[in-house]
């Protein structure tokens, strides 16, 4: 006999937006919360009497939690109701915020930092799921699209608003501001968010019954080489442009924001054609990708062919996620919260490896060989990941495989 939560969900004939916003709204103060210490650094070590380098750890420390967690978060919460699951991780990081913003010691905050990777890692593995079941089959691309946008929107204006912030007030007040609209995010999740039963074999099986998906393995690879790529040159791209020394700091800061916006746009465009037209776009996105940053590495003197890169580059990427996370709705079938695990788990991991592989090109190779070397990587990543095989149906069903 098929339980309850084993059972397929009925597809939704409307898509339940204002849910969609609540859950755009979730990655807007999660992802800025993820980010603040990077704007408030030097502050924050004074504060706590440690270097910089040691605070930064507080940013090392969640992503790593969220690397567990990604892909364990079903496993360990199998039957909870998605809903409540989304507020209690929402409510973890009000109360990580409120801790660090009272922490009397870096460890203390370092601690309070690991629950805040914990609900990042579970929002984002879930957030999949969620917004299949709260999209018709018709939307399910427009809805990741503007979860997604709550991202670009805390990349954009968040990290710089906390940036502004602390320049005019102490770094733990914007620590509490962000637990406070937090807190306020959880309430709106509970009220406007349907309840959402669990998506089938959400145990340790049902990470092997994903991988076991024929394209699913294949596509993960690509997606990680991909974002690989764009990480091995991104963290180093103020290197990459100090190479035009007709830039100045002014001209790259510039062109950071151009990057900024370029990635909001493309999020938006994309997230408009993707139901449709996935087949192009998950070749051409990381396509363009490769393309911006090669750029870097081959024009580095010629500053409006750069411009150009760093905006294409930006738009790529902002476009990326929604890319990804809409091939894996359409290959993973009823494996959603395990391929959103997966998903945001080889994020994670390329995070990682592609910022240390960037380090050691950068010290032996240098900057041009390095981007060069981040770009041809992610046109690895390209071929791989266009080259993955849907389900039958998700061929067929006309929105383009």
């Amino acid at each position: 006999m098929t339980t309850k939560t084993d059972a397929a969900p009925i597809p939704r004939t409307h898509t339940a937006w204002w849910a969609v916003v609540a859950m755009m709204a979730t990655s807007f103060v999660l992802v800025t919360a993820e980010f603040l210490p990077p704007s408030l650094l030097p502050s924050m070590a004074a504060s706590l009497g440690v270097t910089e380098g040691q605070a930064g750890q507080a940013v090392t420390v969640t992503a790593f939690v969220g690397l567990l967690t990604a892909p364990t978060i079903a496993v360990i919460f199998p039957r909870l109701d998605r809903r409540a699951l989304l507020v209690w991780l929402v409510i973890g990081a009000t109360v990580s915020n409120v801790v660090v913003a009272l922490a009397p010691n870096l460890l203390t905050l370092l601690v309070a930092r690991l629950l805040l990777g914990a609900a990042i890692g579970g929002f984002w593995a879930m957030s999949l799921a969620v917004a299949a079941r709260l999209s018709a089959p018709e939307h399910l691309g427009r809805a990741v699209m503007a979860v997604n946008t709550g991202t670009t929107l805390a990349t954009v204006a968040g990290v710089p608003l906390g940036l502004y912030l602390g320049s005019i007030l102490d770094w733990r007040t914007v620590f509490l501001g962000a637990a406070a609209l937090t807190a306020v995010v959880a309430v709106v999740v509970r009220l406007v968010l349907p309840p959402v039963t669990p998506g089938a074999a959400t145990g340790l099986r049902g990470l092997g019954d994903a991988l076991a998906i024929p394209g699913v393995t294949w596509g993960l690879v690509g997606h990680v080489l991909v974002v690989l790529g764009h990480f091995a040159a991104f963290t180093y791209i103020r290197s990459a442009l100090d190479q035009s020394p007709s830039l100045g700091s002014t001209g790259a800061a510039v062109l950071l924001i151009v990057f900024g916006i370029g990635g909001f746009v493309g999020n938006l465009v994309v997230g408009v054609l993707i139901d449709r037209h996935l087949a192009v776009l998950r070749l051409a996105v990381p396509l363009v990708m490769a393309a911006g940053i090669a750029v870097l590495g081959i024009f580095p003197g010629q500053v409006a062919v750069i411009a150009v890169a760093v905006a294409a580059w930006g738009f790529s990427f902002g476009a990326w996620l929604t890319v990804v996370s809409t091939w894996m709705a359409r290959a993973a079938g009823e494996r959603l919260e395990a391929g959103g695990g997966l998903v945001v788990a080889g994020f994670q991991l390329a995070i990682t490896l592609g910022a240390g592989a960037g380090g050691l090109l950068v010290d032996s190779a240098g900057i041009r060989a390095a981007v060069l070397i981040a770009a041809a990587t992610a046109l690895v990543g390209a071929i791989i990941f266009s080259t993955a095989r849907l389900s039958v149906g998700s061929e067929s069903d006309g929105v383009g495989a």
